[in-house]
């Protein structure tokens, strides 16, 4: 019982049944007609033609053949009209399963592929037919698809590299803690300092990863107000001077004196100018330069840091603002960096209402990473 009333309750039935029933209803409709009106007809011409042999009409041979042809006419009516319509009910039923299955098809597929991926198999793709509501749907259910399945992939990545930037801290800590129970590493300040040192680091990427997922999630408490573009560079750029000289890489800025202020949080615009730089200095060997430099586009602020480091591959580029991506697999972790500084930047650019791109001529040839901010209302 059970099969038949999830058979009466699909699509496909219904659409049979509904297609089957306007049909039957047009096969009867023109057979009633027929059968109602040809008679009708038959006896108007047979009576004209009565009426035009009146003499021959009146023997009794004639009047029994005219009405043996009379009835004879009926039944061949009859059985035509009879004949014609169980060959219009299966045409009917042809056509309905027909036209059923034509757009039940596609749904039963994408009905399938729905399970499979909710199953985890986010490959699962369905095909695309005609350029129809129908095609447009299946176009619209492989793109979610193909969203998912990029999406489940960042998962599993991000749990990787998690996973693995951790596990150097700890591989740290654990080796010197077993070191010191063990007496084979003598307490000192300098062992002290490593261990601080590594559990800072592991504290680093935690905030990290919070702040990324708070930007991101739209969730950060900012405090919009009209801010100078000169005076955050110019407190980025105090702030990564130390650090500039050290390595012997030079910083500049530059910034017309006309600019109109930004709608922004100041603080955040200096910390995603402080990731921009931190990421330039560490990509920019000595004797490098980096300048950064602020304008007007399109009615936004624009701000740019140039470096004249290793550069940035063409097929790395649209991968740069991931977290913990690295166009360099073997680089080493310990240059400073998280790994989501530019996905954090990127997020909270987004967040004041601007965006963040990269180029690069090639590698060897520098980078150049800018972003806009709205211009702050007077």
């Amino acid at each position: 019982m059970k099969p038949l009333q999830s058979i009466g309750r699909s699509l496909g039935a219904k659409l049979f049944v509904s297609h089957f029933l306007v049909a039957l209803v047009v096969a009867f409709t023109l057979l009633t007609a027929l059968y109602l009106i040809a008679p009708v007809i038959f006896g108007s011409l047979m009576s004209g033609m009565m009426e035009g042999t009146a003499g021959m009409m009146q023997s009794p041979q004639m009047s029994g053949m005219m009405d043996s042809v009379g009835r004879a006419f009926g039944l061949t009516l009859l059985y035509s009209l009879l004949i014609a319509g169980v060959v219009a009910a299966a045409t009917a039923a042809s056509s309905s399963l027909f036209v059923s299955r034509r757009i039940v098809g596609p749904l039963r597929r994408m009905i399938t592929a729905t399970r499979r991926i909710s199953a985890g198999r986010y490959g699962e793709r369905v095909p695309v037919g005609q350029e129809d509501e129908l095609g447009a749907l299946s176009k619209s259910f492989n793109f979610m698809a193909s969203s998912l399945e990029e999406a489940e992939k960042q998962r599993l990545e991000l749990i990787g590299n998690v996973s693995h930037e951790l596990r150097t801290p700890l591989s740290t800590l654990q080796g010197y803690m077993e070191g010191l129970m063990e007496g084979v590493i003598e307490p000192s300040d300098e062992t002290w300092a490593i261990l601080y040192e590594e559990a800072e680091r592991m504290r680093r990427i935690v905030d990290d990863l919070r702040q990324l997922s708070s930007a991101e999630a739209g969730q950060l408490d900012l405090k919009m107000a009209a801010v100078s573009p000169e005076e955050v560079m110019l407190a980025a750029t105090e702030r990564m001077l130390p650090l500039f000289s050290e390595k012997g890489v030079e910083l500049k800025s530059a910034a017309p004196e006309d600019l109109p202020a930004v709608s922004a949080d100041a603080d955040r615009v200096v910390q995603i100018l402080t990731n921009l730089l931190g990421n330039a200095l560490r990509h920019t060997p000595a004797a490098g330069r980096v300048t950064v430099e602020a304008g007007t586009r399109d009615g936004k602020v624009v701000f740019r840091v140039r470096d004249t480091g290793e550069g940035i591959s063409p097929e790395h580029l649209p991968r740069v603002f991931e977290r913990f991506y690295r166009a360099e697999k073997s680089r080493s972790r310990e240059g400073g960096g998280s790994g989501l500084g530019l996905a954090i930047s990127r997020a909270l650019v987004e967040t004041m209402g601007g965006s963040m791109t990269v180029e690069s001529p090639g590698p060897k040839e520098g980078a150049t990473f800018s972003f806009t901010l709205l211009v702050a209302r007077r």
